[in-house]
């Protein structure tokens, strides 16, 4: 299970029943290696408006990527198999260039269902990085959606990882 500085550090759910971690409440995508730099593959992430462009699962997203900040997401409904589409409002919690952007839902009396999205870039050479993304479901809700949610938002997030990196080497290489 991949571990994340903040989740590490996060109350459990026994000190935090409404915002908890729950270790076994993450889904986590396959890592990708992508032969880019991971500036690339930053600039790609952070160009939301350019989103429909490469995005199989987030055809649309604005922000202003401060933290703290909205951002408003049009996403493709894995759960219906491309049914209609669902729109997400979430805001900024992470943001450190060309390592990690995150965005979390927050807990709500009428949508009990808090959450956190990290995508992870890592170099591995001058040309080279990989890339992943966790979604951990937070509270004592978490593992309900986990189990319902869990398998669709992995394959989301799977396909748009494979989608990034062909962004990525098509731009790095030239074609883009």
């Amino acid at each position: 299970m991949i571990m994340l500085d903040w989740m590490k550090a996060a109350p459990s759910l026994a000190d935090d029943p409404a915002m908890g971690f729950d270790p076994d409440a993450v889904t986590v995508s396959d890592t990708i290696d992508i032969a880019a730099p991971a500036r690339v593959v930053w600039e790609i992430l952070t160009d939301l408006p350019r989103y429909n462009e490469w995005n199989p699962f987030c055809i649309r997203a604005v922000s202003t990527l401060e933290m703290g900040a909205p951002i408003e997401m049009t996403l493709i409904n894995y759960a219906t198999a491309g049914g209609p589409t669902v729109p997400n409002l979430e805001y900024i919690c992470g943001f450190e260039p060309e390592r990690l952007l995150s965005w979390e839902f927050p807990n709500l009396d009428y949508w009990p269902y808090p959450a956190r999205r990290d995508q992870v870039i890592e170099a591995t050479g001058p040309e080279s990085c990989r890339y992943y993304s966790t979604d951990a479901f937070l509270g004592a809700n978490g593992i309900h959606v986990f189990r319902f949610a869990g398998p669709w938002i992995k394959r989301a997030f799977d396909d748009s990882a494979l989608a990034l990196k062909a962004r990525a080497e098509g731009f790095h290489g030239g074609g883009g």
